[in-house]
């Protein structure tokens, strides 16, 4: 059983990361002070340094464990049998747009503060390393709806693009209100007709070459 002293630490490491989620998804990241979030959260900035170092830790904390959950909802449909590499795409893809704009208030802290280069193997920082794996998975699901054949930097580059089409879609709701479910209900034909689009695209360029 836990003593008051530990259950004491966890409510104030809770208080922390809420007040500094609340404050990330309110302001600019880095207009953001460690002493604000520690008084928001009720303490002390010297008490908050003893949970976090600084916050890019506290951003790291914050993303992580969410980060996770996706790549593996998105490991366990790339490794589903029996279906077309198009069908897994959609998932996928539809799991990504869910998975953010679940999260709107948080999708900046989670895919763009402190983002270096996607296709890079080995990022500086590990919250980079969540981010590329994600890419890394989308990009797997990418390159099986194009022609095996394909040069390596041609797929790389398809990729690309599909990934940053999904931002632009997500990025254009990420301030709405409308609850999650009727949003994507509403918007289910327009994410639809992106993959039938991207795809069409693909194809079109693969047989001009």
């Amino acid at each position: 059983m836990a003593s008051k002293q530990e259950i004491r630490s966890e409510e104030t490491k809770r208080a922390i990361l809420t007040a500094a989620a609340d404050l990330f998804a309110t302001r600019d990241f880095d207009t953001v002070s460690i002493r604000e979030i520690a008084k928001a959260a009720g303490c002390s900035h010297t008490t908050l340094y003893i949970y976090f170092k600084d916050k890019e830790a506290l951003l790291h904390h914050l993303s992580k464990e969410p980060l996770q959950s996706l790549a593996q909802q998105m490991e366990e449909t790339l490794s589903k049998r029996g279906r077309t590499p198009e069908e897994i795409l959609r998932e996928i893809s539809s799991q990504f747009i869910h998975f953010c704009l679940r999260n709107r208030t948080m999708y900046t802290l989670f895919f763009m503060i402190k983002a270096s280069r996607i296709d890079v193997e080995e990022p500086e920082k590990e919250l980079q390393t969540l981010r590329n794996q994600l890419f890394g998975l989308l990009r797997q699901a990418v390159s099986r709806c194009l022609p095996s054949e394909i040069e390596e930097e041609k797929a790389l580059a398809h990729a690309r693009i599909y990934f940053y089409t999904l931002h632009g879609i997500v990025g254009t709701y990420t301030h709405s209100e409308e609850p999650l479910d009727s949003l994507m209900e509403r918007l289910a034909p327009t994410f639809a007709l992106a993959v039938d689009v991207f795809l069409a695209g693909s194809q079109k360029i693969m047989n001009r070459e």
